[in-house]
């Protein structure tokens, strides 16, 4: 019998490139698909996954990359919490989610894994953790990158009750190997690293291995229910005590002076404002993250552990394998 082919999206970045090499273990054939100008030095050996090009703004170049799949994994997104031109951020998450969607539906692709992320969930009163039927409120939207994602998930659903068989997953904050970029989690613990991080902000996040999503994702596409939402996380942290674990990894002191929300905030403005104004590079401090911070961003991953067998690999070991991967690819250097 042949294998599944299927097709993953995103898989320059660090969730696709890690999903991209695991999917031939569970016996797919891999396909990925990148743009003209993309940088591939986290794609597969072209022996190990076929690459084809193709833009989610193309619709004629997507409808060529999911011809003959059976299976396609949307992981791609434009993650940023700035930009010079938040237009494009919504081109790429929100129409391009709907222009490889169409194209699955008329390829006939029998299963489609959306990868959304928890920025699309409520957050609940705490101490309780919010899970997938936590909703959402006005409030809560930070900034474009997290309503393009809550406006390209509503796409997902839609096309789900219009009968294309999509399930969605909903990341946490994941750590491990292939961030090449890196994302802004890796960044802490680069920044750390370097001794970047005198000080913390008095929130939390839910942490989980990559490796893990990546089990949660194919777990998806083999029994996860059509037009419902996983939350793939799996250990809820304040900030600081995941500072004080890469501390003991690293070797590095943890900080121990807390900044009040408001002085990041206004550090955050100031930032913002000289990289919209003046430098139009990306800020040092982005307002959009310290306005995230402000809550604290627990989640319970219990459905996708019941349902899908997700697996919940040490947060310790997440962050040794960040570091490895980090220190072996020349991240550390000084």
């Amino acid at each position: 019998m042949q294998p599944k082919r299927a097709l993953v999206t995103g898989a320059t970045g660090f969730l696709g490139a890690n999903l991209a090499r695991a999917l031939p273990e569970h016996g797919r054939s891999v396909r990925v698909m990148a743009r003209p100008n993309a940088d591939l030095g986290n794609l597969p050996s072209e022996a190990h996954a076929e690459r084809v090009t193709g833009d989610l703004r193309d619709y004629d170049s997507i409808l060529r990359a999911v011809d003959g799949c059976d299976e396609v994994y949307h992981v791609a997104a434009d993650y940023r919490f700035w930009s010079t031109n938040p237009e494009e951020i919504y081109q790429s998450n929100v129409q391009g989610t709907e222009n490889l969607l169409k194209a699955c539906k008329q390829a006939g692709v029998s299963k489609v894994i959306y990868t959304s992320t928890v920025g699309t969930i409520g957050l609940a009163s705490q101490p309780a953790p919010a899970d997938e039927s936590t909703p959402i409120v006005e409030g809560q939207f930070n900034g474009h990158y997290k309503k393009s994602k809550w406006e390209a998930e509503q796409v997902a659903l839609r096309y789900a009750r219009e009968g294309l068989p999509v399930v969605i997953v909903n990341p946490s904050t994941p750590i491990g190997p292939w961030d090449r970029k890196p994302t802004p989690t890796g960044r802490i613990i680069l920044d750390f690293a370097r001794g970047k991080i005198p000080a913390y902000v008095a929130t939390g996040l839910n942490f989980v291995h990559v490796q893990d999503v990546v089990a949660g994702e194919i777990a998806a596409a083999e029994r996860g229910q059509v037009g419902e939402r996983y939350i793939l996380g799996n250990q809820n942290l304040p900030l600081i005590d995941f500072l004080k674990i890469t501390s003991k990894i690293i070797g590095r002191p943890a900080p121990k002076f807390r900044i009040p929300y408001r002085i990041a905030w206004l550090a955050g403005c100031v930032n913002t404002f000289f990289a919209d104004y003046v430098t139009h590079k990306p800020p040092g401090i982005e307002l959009e993250a310290v306005k995230m911070s402000r809550y604290t961003m627990f989640f319970n991953a219990s459905k996708a552990i019941q349902e899908l067998g997700l697996p919940q690999t040490p947060v310790e070991t997440a962050v040794e394998d960040a570091v490895r991967w980090f220190s072996d690819n020349g991240f550390l250097v000084n």
